[in-house]
């Protein structure tokens, strides 16, 4: 009967009814070579016929999974790899048992019997259900022993699984204490690409999380070198994954210096001129977090790398390398302390005013463009720029815009270019009432005492630039702001308030904008550093009273 079905097996379904009933007879039988005709039946069914079983279904081939005999063992397991394509058979085989007699075979000597029961524990590891399963399971050990393999099928299986292991928190320190990072080290060494692929894709994954990295630290000291020879040497798919690996390495400082010393910038810099656009995003993410240490400032401007960023911020479709590359600008600025116009003299404003125009652009992108000017406008080499590329008309509709990010962004870029505009404080003057209500509707509405729900830090930055525009002594920009029916009248009310809540004045301290970490880190698209409650009401008290005896001054 049997035989008959499987000359028909195209239109026969083994899975239920007689031909169900016929194989389970053969699997239960104590005689060898049936099990290994009902285990063969099961494999080269299933590899044809993948697809959700029943319970039914799958005892018999877990029965068969736990013979003496390792063909038997061989087929079953096969069959269960077939079948572990469909995620209800993956959740189903854990649920049944199936994970213990899996790891038995792992152990087993026969190559064969490893290939077929690693493969089927890789393909049960993508389902989120199963990870912490299998993790406590015991199956870790055995995979990352079998991951050193001579036989590079095991090896990528095992592998492969391992790197299906990676993708929480708990399940990547799992795998460090069961022994695997230095296994996926040694695995760079290897002529596979795809074993190249998965040990890079597995410890860039690793790198994620502060404890994988100091423990990658601590460990493995050439592992910075293999990722920067993948760059130069390997496949884009490789390179791709080198890169990542790299830039999550480069969430801490160490690794920020080490990457740069060992010569990984001038491996970068082609990348970002790639015409593959994963290739650009990685690249230039990797630049943005290595460009975070100001000791990185120097070697990433005299590596050529202002040219490319510059150009890439129109030149790229691509939203993410967008995002990269004005942060990594950001950043070498908030480090510098040099003179930054070359990127002004590479065209960086020219670039950016059309993004920031466009009313379509993606607020990610507004987010991080309005982030980089509030850094630019701190800068003194860069101010007279953004005053001739008439950005303080381009910031101020952002002061009222429904992201708090850009919000608070746009206020600190429009303190930074009040900062010591001596000379050109007539921008302020021609944007008093114009565009949308020019600077003066941005203070009147942040120095409202009428709005509870407004946020205090972008209060602060209110009262702080109107200190530092009436430091400026410009009459006319001053005569703007004293003659204003809210804007001085508003922050009497807030110095008097404070006065009567400290009874007395609050002597002088720092009292600058307190605005949030000039660096950006890839993660952290707005890098925000916000101050306490507390220390933020102290600042803007100080800065009333400040504002106050300024006015007093310019009146008496």
């Amino acid at each position: 009967m049997l035989v008959d079905l499987f000359e028909h097996r195209s239109t026969v379904s083994f899975y239920d009814g007689e031909p169900l009933q016929a194989l389970s007879t053969l699997a239960y039988s104590d005689i060898y070579h049936l099990q290994l005709s009902a285990a063969t039946a099961f494999s080269e069914i299933s590899e044809i016929d993948a697809r959700p079983v029943s319970r039914e279904t799958m005892e018999p081939i877990l029965y068969l999974l736990q013979s003496p005999h390792i063909d038997v063992q061989h087929g079953a397991s096969a069959a269960l790899g077939n079948l572990a394509v469909c995620l209800e058979n993956k959740l189903l085989i854990v649920k049944m048992g199936g994970l213990e007699p899996l790891i038995r075979q792992m152990l087993s000597p026969n190559v064969d019997a490893q290939i077929n029961s690693v493969g089927c524990i890789t393909n049960l590891a993508t389902a989120e259900e199963n990870k912490m399963k299998i993790a406590k399971s015991g199956a870790l050990i055995p995979l990352t022993r079998l991951a050193k393999s001579r036989d590079i099928r095991v090896q990528r299986n095992a592998t492969g699984a391992l790197l299906n292991m990676t993708h929480s928190a708990e399940h990547r320190q799992q795998l460090i204490n069961a022994g695997a990072v230095p296994v996926l080290v040694s695995l760079l060494d290897s002529d596979d690409v795809e074993l190249q692929y998965y040990a890079t894709t597995a410890l860039s994954n690793i790198a994620v999380d502060a404890s994988g990295r100091r423990r990658l630290w601590d460990s493995e000291p050439t592992l910075v070198d293999a990722l920067i020879r993948f760059i130069d040497t390997s496949t884009i798919k490789v390179q791709c994954q080198a890169v990542l690996t790299l830039r999550n390495l480069a969430s801490d400082e160490e690794y920020q210096i080490q990457i740069v010393e060992k010569g990984g910038l001038e491996s970068l810099l082609p990348l970002l001129q790639s015409a593959y656009v994963p290739l650009v995003v990685s690249a230039s993410a990797c630049l943005r977090n290595i460009s975070i240490h100001p000791a990185n400032e120097e070697p990433i401007v005299s590596a050529g790398y202002l040219p490319c960023l510059v150009n890439l911020i129109t030149q790229s479709d691509n939203r993410e390398a967008q995002c990269h590359v004005i942060s990594a600008l950001r950043n070498l600025v908030a480090n510098s302390e040099s003179d930054m116009e070359s990127i002004a003299e590479l065209g960086v404003f020219d670039h950016i005013k059309p993004i920031i125009s466009d009313e379509n652009t993606d607020e990610v992108v507004l987010v991080e463009m309005t982030a980089a000017l509030s850094v630019f406008a701190q800068n003194d080499s860069l101010r007279p720029y953004m005053f001739a590329g008439k950005y303080l008309e381009l910031l101020l509709p952002f002061t009222h815009h429904d992201s708090y990010d850009i919000q608070y962004s746009a206020c600190v870029a429009i303190s930074g270019l009040a900062h010591k505009c001596y000379e050109d404080s007539d921008y302020f003057v021609r944007a008093w009432d114009r565009p949308d209500g020019g600077l003066q509707s941005y203070l009147a509405s942040f120095l409202a005492l009428d709005d509870s729900s407004l946020d205090v830090s972008l209060r602060s930055i209110a009262v702080w630039t109107v200190l530092i525009l009436l430091e400026v002594g410009s009459p006319e920009l001053t005569q703007l702001i004293t003659g204003h029916p809210s804007i001085i009248k508003n922050i009497e009310a807030i110095a008097e308030a404070s006065t009567l809540a400290n009874g007395d004045e609050r002597g002088e301290y720092d009292v600058g904008p307190g605005y949030r970490g000039s660096r950006a880190l890839d993660g952290d698209a707005s890098s925000i550093d916000f101050l306490g409650d507390e220390e933020e009401y102290d600042r803007i008290d100080a800065l009333a009273q400040q504002v106050i005896a300024l006015v007093h001054e310019i009146e008496y």
